[in-house]
C-alpha cells in the first residue's frame, strides 16, 4: 500500500503470526517471511476494503433512510429495469432469500414510503409489476450508486493481465470462506 492509501484501522489483525501464532491454522512451514509479509499486506488490504464498504453501507442507509434489505431490493429492481425486465414479489423473494410474508412486508414499506410502485404485470393478470419510483432511482444513482461506480476505475486501471488475477483470487478466495457446507453455520433446526 501507498502512503496515500487507506489504511486499515489496526494493521497487525490480519497477519497470519498476530492471528495463528502457534500455526495450528495455517502452516507456514517453508514459506518465506517476505511470502508471509505481502500475504498479510493483502489480507490488510481486504479488511481495509470491507472497513470502507461497510461506512458506505452506513452512509447509504442512513441516507435513504432505510435497512440492508430494503437497499437490495431497490439495488435488484434497478438492475432489472435497466436489463428491460420486470421484477415481480416472487423474483425479489428468490433475489432476497426471504419469505412470501417477509416480501409482502418489504414491499409495503418500501411503497408506503414512496420509493416502489406496484402495477398489474402486462403479460400475467395474476402478478404485480414492481417498479422503483424516479425519485428513489435517482436518489440511489446519484449517491451510492456514483460511489459504487469507482470500483469500475480502480478496476480499470488495471492491466488485462492483472484483473485476470485479482478476479481469480477473488473466486478462489470466496471458494475457500464460503459457509454453504459448513455445519456450525447452519441456523439450529
Amino acid at each position: 500500500m501507498s502512503p496515500s492509501d487507506p489504511a486499515p484501522s489496526h494493521p497487525g489483525l490480519y497477519d497470519v503470526a498476530g492471528n495463528d501464532p502457534e500455526s495450528r491454522l495455517v502452516d507456514r512451514a517453508g514459506i518465506p517471511s517476505a511470502d508471509l509479509a505481502e500475504i498479510g499486506a493483502l489480507m490488510a488490504a481486504l479488511g481495509a476494503l470491507r472497513e470502507a464498504e461497510d461506512r458506505l453501507s452506513e452512509a447509504s442507509l442512513k441516507y435513504m433512510r432505510l435497512g440492508r434489505t430494503d437497499m437490495r431490493a431497490l439495488h435488484f429492481l434497478i438492475v432489472t429495469e435497466n436489463q428491460g425486465g420486470i421484477a415481480t414479489p416472487g423474483s425479489i423473494a428468490a433475489h432476497l432469500g426471504i419469505t412470501t410474508p417477509s416480501t409482502t412486508k418489504l414491499l409495503d414499506r418500501l411503497e408506503r414510503g414512496g420509493h416502489i410502485t406496484r402495477t398489474i404485470h402486462p403479460s400475467d393478470r395474476r402478478a404485480f409489476a414492481i417498479g422503483i419510483t424516479p425519485e428513489t432511482r435517482e436518489a440511489a444513482i446519484r449517491t451510492v450508486g456514483a460511489q459504487h461506480a469507482k470500483r469500475f476505475h480502480a478496476a480499470a486501471r488495471l492491466t488485462s493481465a492483472e484483473r485476470a488475477a485479482v478476479t481469480r483470487f477473488l473466486t478462489d478466495m470466496t471458494r475457500e470462506i464460503d459457509v454453504a457446507d459448513l455445519d456450525w453455520a447452519r441456523d439450529p433446526e
